[in-house]
């Protein structure tokens, strides 16, 4: 079985999952960050496909942008400009060349966590 990688967004300040977040999946290497997939979260939070499908899925160092700021905005929690929280990076590395990688955002307006889900 070959690895892929699925992503979610809770709004932990609602209690509700975050729709509407675009997100982007970065391959990260010694000399370049290379753009390899974009997204935006459903209604449940989550995307409709593995960010990273099986057929895509290399071993690696990775970033997750989570742009945050619209929803942040529309949802009535961005408070005064600038924001404090609008792209959110999480960077990490996927060494198990036949896991599923879950990274998942919780999100507040002025604060986040993630950790390796499943």
């Amino acid at each position: 079985m070959a690895g892929y990688l699925t992503t979610h967004v809770l709004d932990t300040a609602r209690g509700l999952p975050a729709e509407g977040i675009r997100i982007e999946l970065y391959r990260l290497t010694e000399n370049a960050r290379d753009k390899i997939a974009e997204t935006v979260t459903n209604d449940d939070g989550r995307t409709d496909a593995p960010i990273l499908p099986k057929d895509d899925f290399k071993t690696g160092s990775y970033e997750l942008v989570f742009y945050c700021g619209d929803y942040l905005r529309s949802t009535g929690q961005a408070g005064a400009a600038p924001l404090f929280l609008d792209e959110v990076p999480i960077r990490f590395g996927m060494a198990d060349a036949e896991a599923h990688y879950h990274v998942p955002l919780l999100l507040s307006p002025y604060g986040y966590s993630t950790y390796r889900g499943s």
